[in-house]
């Protein structure tokens, strides 16, 4: 399928395992990088470094979940090293070369930018965060049940926004038997919450319940717990953060507070690295097929 294809993953966790795997499988030569501490066993997939890489041969690069760093650094979970991209990486690479990422900072954008290569951000992609919420919501109710002290069962659960992650999270905790609670901006959402036999409540009037709830879930990407909200927090309750950095959750009120709160990051990579890969592997396939053909 994507033979002649030439593709670097440069760093990455355990859900890359699988995207090289299933990448190679289809024909390309994967080559990858901050992967010193396994063994490798496919033709197909070469171990090499970013000091070694050949960029000009690169139609396309895979980065990790995150990214890179403000300086290049990306992460890797196999490797003692730094794996780092410079500006002259990107600049190396052929014109048709794609940079896929899971999302992207100041440092990636404006080094695609100064390199005239297109960016591919994967989780911005519907099916990438409508297939990932399903691990990410498995992930928030195996952190609440050994954080807390009760059954899930008959506890009061607030979730925070009602998009792809947060309606899989709401219906997870529905299904255990909690009494959900669900935040929302949009009267469409208001009407599918109620629609689902959970209790919708528009944003601002979050500070009006969320006194009596036993577990909080975020699922928004921006600051909506304040210390403001936060002080009428029950001070036994358990705060979880499904969002991305900085989250939206004021973690330093919340310590002096007391209360539990929980930057719950990259969940699908760390509870089912497995599913998460060959989700991103699925989608993976599907846009080289798309790149092959321009």
């Amino acid at each position: 399928m994507f033979k002649n294809m030439n593709i670097l993953i440069a760093g990455g966790d355990a859900r890359y395992l699988p995207v090289m795997e299933q990448l190679a499988e289809s024909g390309a030569s994967v080559y990858i990088a901050g992967y010193d501490h396994i063994k490798i066993d496919q033709d197909r997939i070469i171990q090499t470094n970013i000091e070694n890489m050949n960029f000009k041969q690169c139609d396309a690069i895979l980065l990790p979940v995150s990214g890179t760093d403000s300086a290049g650094h990306v992460t890797a979970m196999y490797s003692d090293s730094q794996v780092v991209l410079s500006q002259a990486s990107f600049n190396q690479t052929p014109e048709h070369c794609i940079i896929y990422t899971g999302i992207s900072g100041n440092y990636l954008e404006e080094a695609a930018k100064k390199a005239n290569r297109k960016i591919v951000r994967l989780f911005e992609r519907n099916d990438v965060a409508i297939f990932n919420s399903v691990p990410t919501a498995e992930g928030a109710l195996k952190i609440a049940i050994e954080e807390t002290n009760h059954t899930i069962h008959g506890s009061n659960v607030m979730v925070l926004g009602f998009g792809r992650v947060g309606s899989t999270v709401s219906r997870t905790f529905h299904a255990m038997g909690a009494h959900v609670t669900v935040a929302c901006r949009r009267s469409a959402s208001f009407a599918r919450i109620h629609e689902m036999s959970m209790e919708p409540i528009y944003m601002n009037n979050v500070d009006d319940v969320i006194g009596t709830q036993h577990i909080v879930i975020n699922t928004i990407p921006h600051p909506v717990l304040d210390e403001t909200t936060l002080a009428k927090v029950n001070r036994s309750a358990l705060l979880i953060d499904l969002a991305s950095k900085p989250g939206g959750i004021n973690f330093k009120a919340a310590e002096d507070l007391g209360i539990k709160a929980i930057h719950a990051l990259g969940i699908p990579g760390k509870t089912a690295p497995l599913t998460a890969g060959k989700i991103i592997a699925q989608v993976m396939i599907e846009l080289l097929q798309q790149q092959n053909k321009s």
